[in-house]
Formats: C-alpha cells, structure tokens, sequence
C-alpha cells in the first residue's frame, strides 16, 4: 500500500471518503481486497496466500506488508 496517483492501468474506488487506487491487472488476481482500520494502523487482507518464508510479511498481518497487496 503507497500513496500514488491514478493512470490509465488503474481502477479507483471512493469508500468513505477514501480514494483507493489499484492497478488492473494486480487487482485481477488478488481480489478481494478489504482494508480495515483500527486504532493504530491498518489491516489489510486480499485473495492470495503469500509465501512468508520469503521475507514478506504477508497480507493482513500487519500495517508494514511488503507485499504489494
């Protein structure tokens, strides 16, 4: 998750008052994506079992996820 601006290779959402930009293709294979936040961060959640033996933190377990998702 990155703060971006939106380009012809995006879908973007508007969900309370948020605006959130996910690239077409990424989104083909991960869907769904569901973003909760909590108190201190976020969570976010997606469509594909990572490998987290490979240095990533895997989605939906903490608000520094490195994978993309």
């Amino acid at each position: 998750m990155a703060l971006d601006e939106p380009n012809d290779l995006d879908h973007q959402f508007d969900v309370d008052g948020f605006k959130y930009i996910v690239n077409k293709e990424f989104l083909d294979k991960v869907q769904p994506i569901k973003v909760d936040f909590h108190m201190y961060g976020f969570k976010l959640d997606c469509g594909v079992e990572f490998d987290r033996g490979g240095g990533c933190s895997g989605c939906g377990t903490s608000s520094k996820s490195s994978c993309g998702c």
